[in-house]
């Protein structure tokens, strides 16, 4: 689904960092790498620790999947790129579990949004409100499914597994269109504005443009990944390898970094 970062997760993750180092049996390499991503994450954007968690991630799995393809002739990279694949998938546990909290915070959303009344444009707001159902279900299925991996319940977790990756890649592909329907509007805005020579207003919205675009690689890459974890057979089914996966994933949540970066600043510039 959709990430929809919490406001109130802030944190400085230098003493988490350090602590989850020393409890990794791992080369130093490994920890540079783990200590550098962490800080690097968390020194230039204050972000809230979902994001955080989520760029480690995938950049973990990236350059573990780079290393573990030179096994054949590197075993240090071999072992490297091994713990970083398992540390990968160990904050991607962490990520599900820390989602167990979300569903409050997401049905609080929705309802704020309701269906979408200040909306200017009906295609927008159906969209809108289609999209906050994806994300709304999403969470219960993954619940279940979590709770039957960890044998909580006597349920099977594959299907509710595949219905969480169809959720998300609903959400995903709604967010696409409506990024699409919103830029096609600001073009519309955009031209009105240059006939009537107003210069802030379309500064402002070739802004809105430019972030509406970085949302629509966003949901692109990570919609790559919803298609890769489908059932074999359907599309690019279970054919990335593990570095295209992180790759993927961090695209997405680099640009997480900017948009939000590029939100504070501009909250900042207008007080």
């Amino acid at each position: 689904m959709v990430d929809r970062e919490r406001g109130e997760d802030f944190i400085d993750l230098h003493i988490l960092s350090s602590f989850a180092l020393s409890l990794i049996n791992a080369p130093d390499s490994l920890k540079f790498f783990l200590f550098f991503t962490l800080r690097l994450v968390t020194v230039f954007v204050p972000l809230c620790l979902s994001l955080q968690i989520r760029t480690l991630c995938y950049s973990s799995q990236l350059v573990g999947g780079a290393l573990s393809r030179k096994a054949e002739t590197n075993a240090s990279s071999q072992q490297l790129g091994k713990s970083l694949l398992l540390f990968s998938a160990q904050l991607s546990h962490c990520r599900t579990v820390l989602r167990l909290f979300d569903d409050l915070s997401m049905l609080a959303y929705s309802h704020s949004y309701g269906l979408g009344a200040e909306e200017e444009d009906a295609g927008v707001r159906w969209i809108s409100v289609l999209t906050n159902v994806a994300d709304q279900l999403y969470y219960p299925c993954e619940h279940i499914a979590w709770a039957a991996d960890a044998e909580l319940i006597r349920v099977k977790s594959d299907k509710w597994w595949l219905f969480c990756t169809v959720l998300w890649g609903t959400s995903l592909l709604l967010g696409v269109l409506r990024s699409l329907r919103v830029l096609m509007l600001l073009k519309k805005k955009l031209r009105k504005y240059e006939r009537e020579g107003e210069g802030r207003s379309r500064s402002q919205l070739v802004k809105q443009m430019r972030g509406e675009i970085l949302s629509i690689l966003s949901s692109v890459a990570d919609l790559s990944n919803a298609v890769h974890w489908m059932p074999p057979g359907f599309l690019w089914a279970g054919r990335f390898p593990n570095w295209l996966v992180g790759l993927m994933g961090t695209t997405s949540s680099l640009i997480a970094l900017i948009q939000m970066n590029s939100g504070d600043s501009n909250q900042s510039g207008s007080t």
